[in-house]
């Protein structure tokens, strides 16, 4: 199984303009193309719900009931012990992800068969497709986003978890501290009702899950008299030799097994019938085997109501909250945690002195990882910038320029300190030769960002765990020369995954290995029928639509074939 996962096929009934269609998508590169309106669009959004986006009522195509929508996907090894654990249905590494949205608006979402969650799905999707739009070039602007990509670059994973399990113990001791603190101020008190909920506890000593176990067992044993009764009266009915029901289904059994045979439909009814008989057997047996062992025990029950009196002794007592299992659960976890801080109460000064020395040492280990994770990215950050600058230059981009600056606080106050460290990460962009650095966000054109993005997933796309890009509109703003090195960059990112292009740019479509076309009907609806994938001439043809206009234009045709043979001489070289 490949490392990377990948979209295998798509179905889709009853969104927008698409009646019904499944498609398969092939590895490497993949074009969407067709007219405007044709509905390239609602492919796209059939896959942001199968990934868990938001889903509208106004999605279901006029006169049906309901939308519904499936991605088929192969699965790396990691995502497929994940789904698994999911409890979803597997097979050959593939999964299913159905998304149902009805014209009520109500939306319903299944992995592997089994129902889940937009949010469950949305953090599956996280690590199986990226969708880039032209609207989503914004996040590039988000330090957040530019500093996971110079981390993803930097492969820090370990150093960042290791300074993140500090951060957090170091959160946590602070906290203690300032509780510890707190107590102090009234510590006699604090001792006294801590001591007195310990011992109350400990002469009861509830265990997890005990009150539901004694509920079960008392009414169990209150019952033993009706039990036994009802249950052997049931036995009579199944095993008595004169109305034994189990007599009167061998003899229908009897008579069935004589027309086994004659009807495979028939045998396949036979073969049910039986499995009710044994399983009905079964049960038989299994009630006569309890009822055995069913036996009264005055002492036992007169224990359990003792035992359920002094749990809601203490339950009413030190519960908190009108929640019954809460308040118990509460109760344990509270138990748990008593001794020591009971301990930190009895300590007194010299236990917050211990802490405070603790906490100290924390820091120092806490600035030493920081420095490492920032050690770790100012150096990756130089390499970054070199890649992803070059691959700028090949989309027509000559004197653009990339930096990604790493500027770190000094780190002598926790308060210089965030979950991810010490460091705020900033891509700068020119354009030109000599141009200012300034960050995207204030210099970059739509056309520029599309570029940009382009050359970071080029550059990322090898150490990233996502199988499956998706682009729509990255060649917007861009056309002639420019479009022929888009196409190319996303042919070299197919490379590393599988891509998918909604394009209306032929210079962007020559490039890919798989072309599907969608089209309308007559009707305005797209079928079955209508979204085709296109090779050899049929693929010329479409080529030549998408630069003129016009299918059967000569000109544009050869034109089409000229591009098609630079491209398949290009890939021989």
């Amino acid at each position: 199984m490949s490392e990377r996962s990948s979209l295998e096929e798509i179905t889709i009934r009853g969104l927008g303009v698409i009646d019904s269609a499944t498609f398969e998508v092939g590895r490497g590169l993949t074009v969407l193309t067709g007219e405007t309106g044709a509905g390239k669009t609602m492919v796209l959004t059939a896959l942001s719900l199968i990934l868990g986006a938001k889903s509208d009522s106004d999605l279901v195509r006029q006169g049906e009931e309901r939308t519904t929508v499936t991605g088929r996907f192969a699965l790396s090894d990691q995502l497929l012990a994940r789904v698994i654990d999911d409890g979803a249905d597997v097979d050959d590494h593939e999964v299913i992800i159905t998304r149902t949205v009805s014209a009520q608006g109500k939306s319903r979402i299944l992995l592997g068969g089994v129902p889940s969650t937009t949010h469950q799905i949305s953090d599956l999707a996280d690590e199986l497709i990226e969708i880039h739009a032209q609207s989503s070039t914004a996040r590039l602007t988000k330090p957040q986003v530019q500093r996971e990509m110079l981390d993803s670059f930097a492969d820090i994973a370990p150093l960042l978890a290791e300074y993140q399990e500090v951060f957090q113990r170091y959160g946590q001791l602070v906290a203690r501290i300032k509780e510890l603190r707190a107590l102090l101020s009234k510590r006699d008190q604090e001792i006294a009702n801590v001591t007195e909920f310990i011992e109350a506890f400990s002469a009861v000593n509830p265990l997890p899950g005990e009150p539901d176990k004694i509920e079960n067992e008392i009414s169990k044993l209150g019952s033993v008299e009706l039990l036994h009764s009802e249950i052997s009266r049931a036995l009579i009915l199944m095993e008595d030799e004169e109305t034994s029901i189990f007599n009167l289904m061998q003899e229908a059994r009897k008579s069935l097994e004589l027309i086994r045979g004659k009807d495979l439909k028939l045998d396949g009814i036979v073969d049910r019938y039986l499995d009710v008989l044994f399983n009905a057997q079964d049960v038989a047996g299994d009630l006569a085997s309890y009822v055995t062992n069913l036996e009264a025990d005055p002492v036992r029950f007169e224990f359990l109501q003792q035992r359920k009196s002094a749990i809601n002794s203490l339950l009413k007592k030190h519960g908190v909250g009108s929640d019954r299992q809460l308040a118990y659960e509460g109760l344990l976890v509270r138990a748990n945690e008593a001794q020591a801080k009971l301990d930190d109460l009895s300590g007194g000064d010299d236990r917050l002195a211990e802490m405070e020395k603790e906490l100290r040492g924390l820091f120092a280990h806490l600035q030493k990882c920081a420095r490492s994770l920032s050690s770790a990215r100012r150096d990756a950050s130089l390499t970054f910038s070199n890649s992803v600058t070059a691959e700028i230059a090949f989309l027509s981009m000559p004197h653009a320029r990339i930096q990604v600056e790493c500027v770190s606080n000094d780190g002598e106050e926790f308060s210089d300190y965030s979950v991810t460290g010490l460091d705020e990460v900033k891509i700068l962009f020119s354009a030109h030769s000599g141009g200012q650095l300034l960050p995207l966000s204030k210099v970059a054109s739509g056309g520029e960002m599309s570029r940009v993005m382009l050359a970071l997933e080029v550059v990322l796309a090898e150490k990233s765990p996502v199988g499956t890009y998706i682009f729509d509109e990255v060649d917007a703003g861009v056309g002639g020369k420019a479009a022929v090195e888009v196409g190319r960059r996303l042919a070299k990112l197919s490379a590393s995954a599988q891509v998918i292009v909604v394009t209306h740019l032929a210079q962007v479509a020559v490039w890919a290995e798989n072309h599907l076309v969608v089209r309308k009907n007559e009707s305005g609806m797209v079928t079955q029928s209508d979204i085709q994938s296109v090779s050899g001439a049929e693929r010329e043809s479409e080529i030549a639509r998408m630069l003129s206009g016009q299918e059967e234009s000569q000109t544009a045709r050869e034109h089409a074939a000229e591009l098609l043979n630079l491209v398949a001489q290009s890939m021989i070289s």
